[in-house]
């Protein structure tokens, strides 16, 4: 079912109504499609007194063609001229100078609560020329990392900054984002700033990502990844896990879609499509992560990315939620995830530099009435995450998290109108998501060149009003 309020807002007598009424008016959102350039206008550059990261950012925007600007005082314009990246200046005082695809600020050298000042320095007399479905990225250093008190209080000041420029933004389409950055780990930004900066990002909003020392393999074609590697895909049959299916194979993978037997005709209908392979099989059976790994073993000699999307709902309040309801959803949801990673892991069918993606629900962040299972067990996929990174870091691996807010599905779309409308709207962006924005996450997440990006959790979500 399509957005029937977007669509009339974006009419001449939507946009007037909506307008008068304060209602919201969500901008359409600009999403990938291949070919299309990485960026879609100028990228202002800044930086604070000290940064360490803008360097290495100016150099990926050079490697992609950025045309760059700086303002005329600062730091940026040096950094940027040494990192071999033409720029222009421009002035903060002209309102109705260039107008930007992005917007990017180096905030690693900020020591002290004074010097937050710099974030309204730079971003005062120019946020109002970003475009529609334009990006603010800012990076900086974690605060676990900060040489001091001072400074670990100052970056983690950012989180409050990026979220609430966010929701400031948000009604053009245009996000904010956060992106920590460990001392030795900029090697490794590459990956993570052509996903903020792209289209791909188009309902990642108001989050923080932090960038470690894992080691990444930079892709030799960025338009195709994944190229030669093989990853599965349980709950591939339709919504969600179709689109994940079809955007790792565009970036090159072949794809073991999984699924139940009672899906096996759609199942096969979507590894056709997307050249890929079948394979039926109820995840939460006794034997089947043993089953799995034999299968990814003999037909493929191991897999280099796992996404973990088969999931169930069993919604009823606790007090009324019968022992199957339980059961059943945290075996499926939860139990066979863990099943599945020790045996891939344990009989090393999960390769070196392999990638683990579960896929978590903002649910189980935030919590839900009605799903106290559900939510339960998508907060265990965040605790998946977090329990095996240290243990997939050791051979050059990964494991992440996305969690998906309202997203439009078949699922969604037989909800009530009201409480639909009301998932829709509760967002930076004013409207949900659509299944390859999650895709793309974890397109993003199981790329070699994202080897820093490690239990990390990334609300694909628009920026929720509720939860953190």
């Amino acid at each position: 079912m399509g957005d029937r309020y977007q669509s009339f807002t974006q009419s001449p007598p939507g946009r007037f109504v909506s307008k008068r009424l304060g209602m919201p008016q969500p901008t359409p959102l600009r999403r990938h499609e291949p070919g299309q350039p990485l960026l879609a206008g100028p990228v202002l550059l800044g930086a604070a007194e000290g940064g360490r990261l803008l360097a290495s950012a100016a150099g990926v925007l050079g490697s992609i063609g950025a045309e760059a600007h700086v303002l005329e005082r600062g730091p940026a314009q040096t950094v940027a001229t040494e990192a071999g990246l033409g720029t222009e200046v421009t002035s903060s005082d002209d309102g109705e100078g260039a107008r930007f695809h992005a917007q990017l600020f180096d905030a690693s050298g900020i020591g002290s609560t004074d010097g937050l000042r710099e974030l309204y320095e730079f971003f005062h007399p120019v946020i109002r020329r970003l475009q529609r479905n334009g990006r603010v990225l800012v990076l900086a250093t974690p605060p676990e990392n900060a040489e001091g008190r001072r400074q670990a209080v100052a970056q983690r000041a950012l989180e409050g900054f990026v979220r609430s420029v966010a929701k400031e933004i948000g009604r053009n389409g245009a996000t904010a984002n956060l992106v920590y950055v460990a001392p030795q780990a900029e090697g490794n930004l590459e990956s993570t700033l052509r996903f903020f900066l792209s289209s791909k990002s188009a309902y990642v909003d108001g989050q923080v990502v932090r960038i470690g020392a894992g080691q990444s393999e930079l892709p030799a074609d960025w338009e195709r990844p994944l190229e030669g590697s093989v990853a599965v895909v349980t709950g591939a049959s339709r919504g969600i896990g179709a689109a994940i299916a079809e955007t790792l194979s565009r970036d090159g993978a072949h794809v073991v879609c999984l699924d139940v037997p009672d899906q096996g005709e759609a199942l096969v209908e979507v590894a056709n499509r997307v050249s890929g392979s079948a394979l039926q099989l109820d995840i939460s059976s006794d034997d089947a992560q043993r089953t799995l790994a034999a299968h990814l073993r003999d037909r493929h000699g191991g897999v280099d990315a796992v996404v973990h999307n088969a999931g169930v709902t069993r919604d009823k309040t606790l007090g009324r939620m019968e022992e199957a309801q339980w059961d059943t959803l945290l075996a499926i949801n939860l139990t066979a995830q863990e099943r599945i990673n020790d045996e891939l892991l344990d009989e090393d069918v999960l390769r070196a530099g392999g990638r683990i993606v579960g896929v978590s629900s903002v649910s189980g962040i935030a919590g839900n009435r009605g799903q106290v299972n559900y939510a339960t067990s998508k907060a265990g996929v965040i605790g998946i995450a977090q329990a095996y990174a240290p243990l997939l870091a050791e051979p050059r691996g990964t494991i992440n998290v996305v969690a998906p807010g309202f997203i439009e599905t078949q699922m969604t779309a037989a909800m009530p109108m009201g409480a639909r409308e009301v998932g829709r709207r509760m967002n930076s962006l004013s409207q949900g998501g659509q299944p390859v924005d999650v895709a793309e996450a974890i397109a993003w997440l199981a790329s070699p060149g994202s080897g820093g990006v490690n239990g990390n959790v990334l609300r694909v979500c628009g920026q929720q009003l509720l939860g953190a």
